[in-house]
């Protein structure tokens, strides 16, 4: 039984370290980055949203099985990702990812806004930071999350 509970949370930890990406969108140029229990797990890239809705496994065009991956966003677009392992994607553990082009800045000006102390700022690096604070407190969010369950299942 206590093999069933911790294979069952490992399970709930991937699960909730790969849909964390659903909650931001990302700017190009930055990066997800995934964790998860190599040799458990892996993340496959899929090519189409018919892919990704019917967890078509079959068409992946990228797989990563490090447990600790980093993809790169270059361009602006949606890209689809899944646990490769058979069932786990149908399980949930899949995640599409939105990256949208940096805020342009105004063509009237070409000067880069500076802040209230006269540090030099882009809109650029500003998303970028954001999405990295949001990004932080979701894996905080997450981790508490995680915790809260394995005293459910083990206290």
């Amino acid at each position: 039984m206590e093999n069933i509970s911790v294979r069952f949370l490992a399970v709930i930890l991937a699960a909730v370290f790969l849909r964390q990406a659903y909650a931001a969108k990302h700017a190009v140029g930055g990066s997800q980055e995934f964790k998860y229990s190599s040799g458990l797990h892996n993340v496959v890239e899929l090519p189409s949203e018919s892919a990704f809705k019917s967890c078509d496994i079959s068409v992946a065009s990228n797989s990563l099985s490090g447990g600790d991956s980093k993809v790169k966003l270059n361009k602006a677009g949606t890209r689809f990702f899944a646990c490769g392992t058979s069932g786990h994607c149908q399980q949930g553990m899949k995640v599409k990812i939105t990256t949208v082009a940096a805020d342009a800045s105004p063509s009237s000006s070409t000067s880069t806004p500076t802040s209230p102390t006269g540090a030099s700022t882009t809109p650029a690096a500003t998303t970028q930071s954001s999405t990295a604070s949001r990004n932080q407190f979701l894996s905080f969010f997450a981790l508490v999350s995680s915790l809260m369950v394995f005293i459910a299942l083990f206290m």
